[in-house]
């Protein structure tokens, strides 16, 4: 969310910044917030002078009846009585403004990074570095549900049956990799130096608000009937809540976490939900990093982060990519991002599997995550960041294709084998 302050100091900038984003149709709503902040202003003033007035005349009302004065201090009692009415106006109509303005402040994106593309939508997006050769076998790659039915790792018939489209039961072999990959995240992120968390799956509509954008939360979240709880799409959510209205120590800083969590995705959109497949799915699990820091060190954390993904997948063995979001790609309260890739050697193309985010102080400033200045600065807000270290099942697609054998047998890597009972392949 946006300070007011800059609708009042550099308007101009705001409105660059949409049309950077292509969203031109929300250029009205920077007059719209200018006007309203004005007239809020306004209010204040005047609250306070009546505030000032009344405080002024009730010492005088005391004074007049003191000196037996009744006459008069019943007249300065009729203007104590039109003030407070007048306090009450005013102060409904900056709750009103203050309300009006908020909104509109939610609805106006971040203030991208001046390195970021531009760009209309993810088609221009700008791939920076691959890491890893790409293979394509001499035999052929099936699709990822045909590798995991014959190893009768999968049954979606079932799962459609007890819950829809987008669901799965993995089973056997399929499952413990699934599981094993999740492990071998968490260890690999301990040992970085972050600190492991299991969140609360749901949250309170205050937080869902604060850590995304509207549109977001619509396409996205799965709202609890009869409670003020959605199910988390991604334990980033839980993970920024858990600093609400916070003011830490610069000592203490940066926070570093890294977190598991099921995830779950209404996944609205043109792209629907697959038949057969797991690559889009409503319900996943996720091993999440997360970063609270200083607003100076966020743009190295955005590389350190995105880097460990990369890292994550080469220990592995498996090619990828980092592809970085161009501006009308970007969610509104994000300044930056970039897209790790995984090689499929089926497809013989990259696809997402992991997505890196600095929010500058969007999150921050909605959910009031500050931090403790010295001098005459006072508190500031700080910089959050999160970032994907693997999703399956998203990443058993590229694992299985890019360490299926001819003989159709799947290997197992070095890093994996102990949460996999020494297992060198299934």
């Amino acid at each position: 969310m946006l300070d007011i302050k800059l609708v009042r100091q550099n308007p101009e900038l705001i409105r660059e910044n949409l049309r950077k984003k292509f969203q031109e149709d929300k250029l009205p709503l920077v007059d719209k917030a200018a006007g309203l902040d004005e007239e809020l202003r306004a209010a204040i003033a005047e609250t306070d002078n009546l505030r000032a007035e009344r405080n002024k005349v009730s010492k005088q009302i005391g004074a007049l009846m003191s000196q037996g004065k009744k006459a008069e201090a019943e007249e300065a009692k009729k203007t104590v009585k039109q003030n407070e009415a007048r306090l009450a106006e005013l102060e409904a109509a900056s709750e009103r403004l203050s309300g009006e303005i908020r909104e509109i402040m939610m609805n106006l994106p971040q203030l991208i990074d001046e390195s970021v593309p531009l760009g209309k939508d993810d088609s221009e997006n700008v791939e920076l570095e691959r890491f890893g050769e790409p293979v394509v076998p001499d035999y052929e790659i099936p699709y990822h549900v045909d590798i995991m039915e014959s190893l009768e790792g999968i049954d979606l018939d079932a799962a459609r049956k007890t819950s829809g489209n987008g669901f799965y039961y993995l089973m056997g072999d399929v499952a413990r990799l699934h599981s094993a990959i999740l492990s071998y995240a968490r260890d690999f992120m301990i040992d970085r130096g972050f600190t492991y968390c299991v969140p609360p799956y749901m949250i309170r509509a205050g937080v869902v608000a604060g850590v995304m954008s509207f549109a977001e939360m619509d396409n996205m979240m799965y709202k609890i009937e009869g409670e003020d709880l959605f199910l988390i799409g991604t334990s980033e959510h839980s993970m920024i809540g858990k600093f609400i209205d916070t003011i830490t120590e610069k000592t203490a800083l940066p926070r570093l976490f890294t977190s598991y969590s099921p995830c779950f995705r209404k996944e609205v959109g043109a792209h629907g939900i697959e038949e057969r497949g797991v690559y889009r799915i409503h319900q996943f699990e996720k091993q999440e990093m997360i970063v609270v820091c200083e607003p100076e060190d966020s743009a190295a954390w955005f590389k350190k982060l995105y880097m460990n993904t990369v890292e994550f997948f080469r220990s592995l063995d498996i090619p990828v990519r980092a592809l970085e979001c161009c501006s009308g790609d970007l969610a509104d309260l994000k300044v930056k991002s970039v897209d790790v890739e995984a090689w499929s050697p089926r497809q013989k193309k990259y696809f997402e599997v992991g997505s890196c985010s600095n929010l500058g102080d969007a999150q921050a400033r909605r959910l009031a995550i500050r931090i403790r200045g010295t001098g005459s600065g006072g508190n500031y807000f700080a910089h959050t960041l999160n970032n994907t270290v693997v999703a399956p099942p998203r990443m058993l697609i590229c694992f299985l294709e890019n360490n299926l054998t001819k003989e159709g047998r799947v290997k197992i890597p070095e890093p994996l084998r102990m949460y996999m009972g020494g297992k060198a392949e299934i």
